[in-house]
């Protein structure tokens, strides 16, 4: 007999998400297993201040809200739930997933999955030597001059797999890998081997589409208005079929759509290529294929996977400092001129000046007119901000500030009331064998390691060279934004910068292959200069990108940038104008020009 396809609801891309996903999944359609993604490298800074100030917190409270609502309706359908809520205190959560089950007068069988906590592994290696280099610049860890506060493993999906077998209907995880709460299920219900490669990598492919949540049914799509019900979309769900090929959908007569465009942009997003490392798997993200099966329904199919890498990402979180900012407000005339003055005397206020800071950041946004005919069309915002190892100096920016209020440029006033900062943390990843890190799984009373996958070294990835142009596109040319032809979607991985974009024909995909060399890059992103860049191609998405190393600093929590995630540099990109041939476009004309059409919408 043909085992069933699984059916796996996402009810969260991230802490803060939705509340109400949870209950939607469950009421909206039928479903097998609830999941959801909560920890991000900024999340586990958020979650270690958490479990500073409470031995007892640490673990995504939003979880537990959520749990509150659905957890009776789970348990009479049979639904599982698997979860990474549990950050860096796993055990908490499962005991208060199990008060509130003792709350509803419910008994609930709940497995904890750890092992990822690799404070003390890390200590020891650099007690005997090690390094810590950097994953991306083989920096030492020691030149932050910090230490290590706690440091987490990214971690797999056999211990989830072999919690489910055992009867578990609810699995809290510490720091897994985001599509491991996905791959996990996928394998428990299938019975998948160690090395049944390539359907375990069809099951990352279809785990990091939905892991976002709404981002896969339209939610930050470059096309948004082609989108309909956008304002609430459905989130997604995955039906995994037991070669690991999926179908991508949300549940009828919800908000936004899954189409192949939509997909094409999740998959793009926060990868450094097209292969896609994981700890069970290596997945070929150039060897799928998208297919439109039906409305909101878009197949995903073919992903080759190779064996399991022999180290893992270690994230190590450290707290080096304190940062604050401050906003001036600029009315009228004279911009530069105020933004000039109110800078020259918040340093003079500041014994030292901007030399007192280790970092500064300034930025003047305009967003005044000329003959404004309104207050708002007459405003600039001029924001300053700075960060220190030292609270006390970051504590007197705002004040600082305050104290030019009556002496400075005509018009002034601050967005907000002064602070005296907080202290932020960085993310730094490196790498430790695999085989440092047994995955424990604990459940009513036994515990137990989950036997690993086989594994092998990763070799370099080579560079991905542009495909050859099928066609060129000789005639005139318009000048347009990027935009027109192209779809982006941006993020982060720590300090870089990842950016994906798409073309929405094939034609235009032709063009893009001999237009978008590393040198247009680097015209197209001014902000990379001097940076390292590693560009790819997926021709079977019709798809190229580009990491740029080290663009976002230390990584979000100490960025002082406005972007510090990287989540407009798609939009930037696509609002650059660039000489774009006319047959591409619908221009009067032009020979050939046609429509772009979205694939399904």
């Amino acid at each position: 007999m043909t085992t069933p396809p699984l059916r796996v609801a996402n009810c969260s891309g991230f802490f803060g998400d939705r509340l109400s996903a949870a209950r939607e999944m469950v009421d909206d359609g039928p479903i097998d297993v609830l999941t959801g993604d909560w920890l991000a490298e900024l999340t586990m800074g958020v979650l270690l201040k958490q479990r500073d100030r409470d031995p007892e917190a640490g673990y995504a409270r939003t979880f537990l809200t959520q749990l509150e609502d659905v957890l009776a309706d789970c348990l009479e359908r049979g639904i599982r739930i698997v979860s990474n809520a549990g950050g860096l205190n796993p055990r908490a959560c499962a005991a208060k997933v199990e008060q509130i089950a003792s709350n509803l007068g419910r008994t609930v069988r709940v497995a904890v999955v750890d092992g990822d906590d690799a404070t003390e592994v890390v200590r020891r290696a650099r007690d005997d030597g090690w390094t810590a280099a950097h994953l991306d610049t083989a920096t030492p860890f020691d030149e932050l001059g910090v230490e290590v506060d706690v440091a987490s493993a990214y971690l797999g999906c056999w211990g989830i797999a072999e919690a489910l077998q055992e009867g578990a209907d609810i699995v809290i995880t510490g720091r897994v890998s985001d599509a491991s709460v996905i791959v996990g299920p996928a394998a428990w219900h299938f019975g998948w081997v160690r090395d049944d490669w390539d359907a375990l990598a069809g099951a990352v492919a279809a785990g990091h589409v939905i892991e976002c949540g709404a981002q896969a049914t339209g939610g930050n799509f470059s096309f948004f208005s082609e989108v309909p019900a956008l304002e609430r979309p459905g989130f997604p769900l995955a039906e995994i079929a037991a070669d690991g090929s999926a179908v991508i959908t949300k549940h009828p007569g919800t908000g936004g759509a899954v189409t192949v465009e939509t997909v094409t942009a999740q998959l793009l997003y926060e990868i450094d290529g097209p292969r896609y490392l994981n700890p069970d798997v290596v997945a070929r993200f150039d060897t799928l294929t998208l297919e439109q099966e039906g409305p909101d329904r878009v197949r995903v199919s073919g992903t080759r996977g190779e064996p399991a890498p022999d180290a893992v990402k270690v994230g190590l979180i450290t707290t080096p400092g304190h940062r604050n900012s401050v906003t001036f407000v600029i009315t009228g005339d004279e911009v530069p001129a105020k933004a000039d003055l109110a800078q020259r005397a918040l340093w003079t206020a500041i014994p030292g000046g901007e030399k007192a800071f280790d970092e500064v950041d300034v930025r003047l946004l305009r967003t005044d007119r000329p003959d404004p005919g309104a207050p708002d069309e007459a405003t600039a915002l001029l924001t300053v901000s700075v960060s220190s190892r030292d609270r006390s100096s970051v504590a007197q920016l705002a004040r600082a500030a305050v104290e030019t209020g009556l002496s400075s440029y005509p018009g002034f006033y601050l967005t907000a009331p002064p602070s005296g900062g907080s202290a932020y943390t960085v993310f730094w990843p490196t790498l430790l064998p695999t085989a440092d890190f047994p995955q424990t799984v604990s459940f009513e009373g036994r515990e137990w390691t989950a036997a690993p996958p086989p594994t092998q070294p990763v070799p370099p990835a080579p560079p991905t060279a542009a495909p050859s142009p099928a066609r060129s596109l000789a005639g005139p040319t318009v000048r347009s934004p990027l935009g027109t032809v192209l779809g982006s979607r941006s993020g982060d991985k720590g300090g870089n910068a990842t950016l994906g974009v798409w073309t929405r024909d094939d034609r235009t995909y032709d063009w893009l292959t001999g237009w978008l060399t590393e040198d247009r890059w680097r015209e197209l992103l001014p902000q990379a200069r001097g940076l390292a860049l590693r560009p790819w191609w997926m021709p079977n998405l019709r798809a190229a990108g580009v990491t740029v190393v080290g663009l976002l600093g230390r990584g979000v929590g100490a960025n002082l940038h406005l972007d510090s995630q990287g989540k407009g540099l798609g939009e930037y990109l696509r609002a650059r104008h660039v000489e774009l041939p006319a047959a591409l476009l619908e221009v009067p004309g032009a020979a050939g020009a046609s429509a772009p059409r979205p694939d399904g919408v």
